[in-house]
């Protein structure tokens, strides 16, 4: 599956954006589908996640109640909306998907097999 993510860019903070991943070459229903992020000089961060299987969803504690992440099986195209956002958002956002994730480990970057090539996000204050 190949992956293409869209949708960065600059905001101030307190405003929203919304990420869009495609995909192609297979379609959603065979992984699970997570956001995930990276700040330079930090290590990659779980943000989000979309199960495939039941469309249960996992959050990272930084993002909850702001980001929003959902499907469009349709499209083949998975959503982030974020809200409210904040300077420390500021990074290089991924998605990633897993054909397969361990009990727990929705956030986990090492349970993804493919990935997209990242689109920027910037928050200014």
């Amino acid at each position: 599956v190949q992956l293409v993510e869209s949708g960065g860019g600059l905001v101030q903070a307190g405003g929203s954006l919304r990420l869009s991943c495609a995909a192609s070459g297979s379609t959603f229903d065979d992984y699970a589908i997570g956001w995930f992020r990276q700040a330079p000089g930090k290590e990659r961060e779980g943000v989000s996640c979309i199960s495939s299987s039941d469309d249960s969803t996992f959050y990272a504690d930084s993002v909850k109640g702001r980001f929003t992440i959902s499907s469009d099986n349709a499209r083949n195209t998975v959503y982030l909306q974020m809200n409210s956002l904040k300077p420390e958002d500021t990074a290089v956002y991924y998605c990633a998907a897993a054909t397969r994730l361990r009990v727990g480990a929705a956030l986990y970057y090492t349970e993804y097999d493919y990935w997209g090539q990242g689109t920027q996000v910037t928050v200014s204050s």
